[in-house]
């Protein structure tokens, strides 16, 4: 299945709809304001929380905590020792980690689990600029977790870019 993403136009507010590859809305994301550490929602179109993303407050590398029904889902935060390109992991609850690696800031990356490939991020099925795909690839992968780590992924780099 494949989502469409069109990026916030100049920065304006945080709220944004993902929508299938119908052009229905199917995902919105909540960017939380005038919080001490950033916050969004993913939602569903009838406004129900799927999904609560935080930055996670206290640590040594800027961490992302994902969690489904206000229990605990995921983490995802920069690899160590990546050099050359944008790497996240992401830690789920019960321990199975996923790679999140590629050009983040470009929109082109991939989410993997054990070297199987789970989503693709590309803006290189769209010609509008500021507009990206994000394909999530298996069949029985869980949507919403993997646009919320694209999500983070996302949110992590520019803000480490903002930084440097």
């Amino acid at each position: 299945m494949r989502y469409l993403v069109r990026d916030r136009i100049l920065g304006l507010g945080d709220d944004y709809w993902i929508e299938d590859q119908q052009g229905d809305k199917a995902f919105l994301v909540d960017g939380k304001a005038m919080r001490l550490r950033d916050t969004f929602e993913l939602k569903d179109p009838q406004g129900r929380v799927l999904i609560d993303i935080r930055q996670k407050l206290l640590s040594l590398r800027d961490t992302m905590l994902i969690e489904r029904d206000g229990g605990p889902l995921a983490t995802i935060r920069r690899k160590r020792l990546s050099l050359l390109r944008n790497h996240y992991r992401v830690t789920l609850v019960d321990g199975t980690e996923l790679d999140v690696s590629g050009k983040i800031l470009d929109r082109e990356f991939a989410v993997e689990y054990d070297d199987e490939l789970l989503a693709v991020v590309s803006r290189r099925w769209f010609h509008v600029r500021d507009t990206y795909g994000i394909d999530i690839v298996r069949d029985d992968a869980d949507p919403a977790l993997l646009i919320a780590v694209a999500v983070c992924a996302i949110h992590l780099s520019e803000k480490e870019r903002d930084n440097a």
